[in-house]
């Protein structure tokens, strides 16, 4: 104890107190040092952020060090303004090269800044993201079939990126699939991982489109490996089946003026207790969202326009 307060003591008492401060401020550079540092840190994040911390981090250090060696002629408060000045130009140099590693086509950078930027989503996640579908757009021509009916089978999961798409099922209409809409997320939803399956419906291109697909067992790798993706993309797919159901909603109508709600499942049976029971619940569970419900004759058609 005796050796560490002797210790204490002489790092308090022992090194010469300032009894006269200069009356002159120092130079120029020293107070743009100071500036600089302040300014940088208050840089945010993400990589454009961390772009602006080290370029005026790296500047201010850089000023410290040519204020260390015209003014105070200290080597040793120049020599390690140097140093991390050489630091932050590193860091400088290799957050510049990551950026530039991680850009995209137009059509991949204008999906990542309406869709996947709003929620908060790194250019590195979104590049794997973008690499597990090899970076490819396809063109679906006008009036061609991106699935067909009882045909197609369910292998990937494809996003609309340009374009409009027309559901059908049995020749009659259902719904459109607009841009930044899933194409199959209730077909995607309805399978397990392990598990196969054929389109029920029909999609066929109304205009010229172009959407982004990811193979469904290469999808499921990155989800494995990527738990946060994972996540995101059951978010995208919930939130896109949601959608899909009440626009489904808005094309049921019951009769007497009535329409069918899909929040409500007992509505019908309320509204018109005459009519036999019709389980469309059974339908909107494990099936696709767009299959027409059977037993809906006696109150219009499902799809009716």
């Amino acid at each position: 104890m005796g050796e560490n307060a002797s210790f204490w003591e002489s790092l308090i008492y022992a090194h010469p107190t300032c009894t006269t401060w200069k009356q002159e401020a120092e130079g120029s550079i020293y107070h743009l040092a100071s500036i600089l540092f302040v300014v940088g840190f208050m840089g945010g994040s993400g990589f454009f952020g961390l772009l602006y911390v080290f370029s005026l981090l790296g500047l201010g250090f850089l000023c410290s060090s040519v204020w260390a060696w015209l003014d105070v002629c200290a080597a040793d408060i120049f020599s390690w303004n140097f140093i991390l000045f050489v630091i932050c130009f590193v860091q400088f140099i290799y957050v510049t090269y990551q950026v530039r590693s991680v850009a995209f086509d137009r059509e991949f950078q204008e999906l990542y800044s309406a869709l996947f930027q709003p929620l908060g989503i790194s250019l590195t996640v979104y590049r794997k993201i973008v690499l597990c579908c090899d970076a490819e757009v396809i063109t679906l021509e006008k009036e061609h079939c991106y699935a067909m009916q009882g045909k197609t089978p369910i292998d990937k999961l494809s996003l609309l990126v340009s374009g409009r798409i027309r559901v059908t099922v049995d020749g009659e209409f259902l719904h459109y699939i607009f841009p930044l809409q899933f194409l199959d997320s209730p077909e995607w939803d309805s399978l397990r991982p392990t598990e196969e399956g054929i389109f029920q419906v029909t999609l066929t291109a109304e205009t010229d489109c172009r959407y982004v697909a990811w193979r469904r067992k290469k999808l499921y790798l990155l989800f494995a490996k990527h738990r946060f993706i994972s996540r995101l993309f059951s978010i995208l797919i919930g939130s896109d089946i949601a959608e899909k159901l009440y626009a489904l909603n808005d094309r049921v109508h019951v009769g007497q003026g009535f329409r069918y709600d899909i929040r409500l499942p007992n509505f019908y049976h309320v509204a018109l207790p005459e009519t036999p029971p019709v389980q469309l619940s059974h339908h909107l569970q494990r099936g696709s969202p767009r299959r027409k419900p059977a037993g809906v004759t006696n109150c219009g058609s499902f799809l009716t326009q």
